[in-house]
């Protein structure tokens, strides 16, 4: 199979050819390594390869038998192999079995050959750890991929992979895949189970994929929905599949729309004006579109968020140093991470516990506009994919910038809710901005209808970078 044949179907696509033996699963594997081999030392998506394992692996089965794969080195542990969380802290954190959602990937027959990189502890949104390097946007090189899922965007971008799994805490999901032009869903907290770890920064972090259409996403969900005992955040699996909800229409839905920039002050001219066309196409599309103010206290949220994953990181860091017998030195982890861990050392427990509080107070005000509305629409991001290394460079910025990139993802952590980015706009530099779109507590169903009626309206399948 050639590159092209490969890059013409999503994953459920390459299953259905396997499935029906037109092309074999080595096939597809040796494609995909194939594809990595050519454009990843430019791009530096797949940090860890694992080709060989992937070949040594007994045939595939189950709705995705024999397509290759790609897990973020973060937050899914693949028995045998380290999980480095983008740090050379865990360079050696080999384990010792897989985690569920990993098994839930190989029971439905998903050829895992590599990991993708990512920024240190999934921190940033964009990818530019000292460990693993920085990560290379296909669209233009000198832009990040954004982050924490900078990785596993840029390998789905660049053609490595239809579909790879992902991460977010903040944006991790939907940051890299409007930077890189690919449909991005966080599911809602407690649709994917993180066991046997804990659950990520108090609920916030969640994890499925990256994916170029919007079937594999919801495909990827339905096989992802195993709760497993004892999870502290729980959500049943679908009582129809997600996948069917791909393909179904939404009905006439009650969208709320806005251009507000929710952390910084305002969106970049070009995504603004995406934010209106794409209200204006929805309401081609026949549901209601209004204009909106969205509630609750943004600064509380802000802060409180930021104490929550202070001190997360400080929980990692100590319990590291309480294994190993020494306390974590610098030069051991990235000097913003040095920063983030010594703040979240100064987090008490009950500013914690505050800092809990504050977030949950916001999904209550949040959850009122869903009493009016069946989904919110904003940018994903303030701007298109910015320059590598812009955030960092003055130490003295480093919140202004980040906010100012990411303004509007890092809320619907905070919430729960589930929230994609559609890949419906492009600056006139030719950089894809993602529009984001945003339902109640658990309704994945409703975005994934309103998200394959807009594929329908506004394919973007075959638009690819120049790499």
């Amino acid at each position: 199979m050639d590159f092209g044949d490969y890059r013409r179907h999503d994953a459920v696509g390459l299953a259905e050819l396997v499935a029906r033996r037109e092309v074999s699963a080595q096939e597809l594997l040796d494609a995909a390594v194939a594809r990595m081999d050519t454009v990843n030392p430019q791009i530096n998506a797949v940090t860890l390869d694992l080709r060989e394992r992937a070949r040594a692996e007994p045939a595939h089965s189950g709705p995705f038998g024999g397509v290759p794969f790609l897990l973020k080195d973060l937050g899914a542990a693949l028995a045998g192999t380290p999980t480095t969380a983008g740090s050379r802290l865990f360079a050696d954190a080999v384990a010792q079995a897989d985690s569920a959602l990993t098994a839930a990937y190989e029971d439905a027959g998903l050829a895992i050959f590599g990991k993708t990189n990512t920024p240190e502890f999934g921190l940033w949104p964009m990818t530019e750890s000292e460990f693993l390097g920085v990560c290379r946007n296909p669209w233009d090189l000198s832009r990040t991929p954004g982050g924490s899922s900078g990785g596993a965007a840029a390998a789905v971008a660049a053609g490595i992979v239809p579909a790879a799994h992902a991460s977010d805490g903040g944006g991790s999901i939907r940051t890299p895949a409007s930077c890189c032009g690919l449909f991005g869903m966080k599911p809602s907290r407690g649709r994917v189970s993180f066991a046997p770890l804990g659950e990520g920064w108090a609920g916030a972090s969640i994890q499925h994929a990256v994916t170029r259409s919007v079937r594999d996403s919801a495909a990827l969900l339905d096989v992802a929905c195993r709760p497993q005992p004892g999870d502290p955040y729980f959500l049943a699996p679908p009582a129809e599949p997600f996948v069917e909800d791909a393909a179904r229409e939404p009905g006439r839905l009650r969208i709320a729309f806005t251009t507000a920039a929710m952390q910084s002050d305002g969106l970049d001219p070009e995504c603004e004006a995406a934010v209106r066309e794409t209200a204006r196409l929805c309401e081609q599309l026949g549901h209601n579109v209004e204009e909106a103010k969205i509630p609750g206290d943004v600064a509380a949220m802000q802060a409180a968020a930021g104490a929550v994953i202070a001190a997360s990181i400080a929980a990692t860091l100590d319990a590291e140093a309480e294994r190993r017998g020494r306390p974590i030195e610098a030069g051991e982890i990235d000097a913003p991470t040095m920063a983030t861990y010594r703040r979240g050392q100064g987090v008490s427990a009950a500013a914690y516990v505050r800092g809990l509080q504050a977030l949950h107070a916001y999904a209550r005000a949040e959850a009122r506009l869903f009493e009016t509305y069946d989904v919110l629409l904003l940018s994903t991001l303030g701007s298109p994919a910015i320059r590598i290394g812009w955030i960092l460079e003055d130490p003295k910025q480093i919140a202004e910038r980040l906010f100012a990139f990411m303004p509007n993802t890092q809320a619907f952590n905070n919430t729960g809710q589930p929230a994609m980015t559609v890949p419906l706009a492009w600056s006139r530099s030719g950089l894809p901005i993602g529009m984001q779109f945003v339902a109640r507590m658990g309704d994945e169903a409703t975005l994934f209808r309103l998200a394959g009626q807009l594929e329908r309206a506004r394919p973007w399948f075959d638009r690819t970078p120049p790499l």
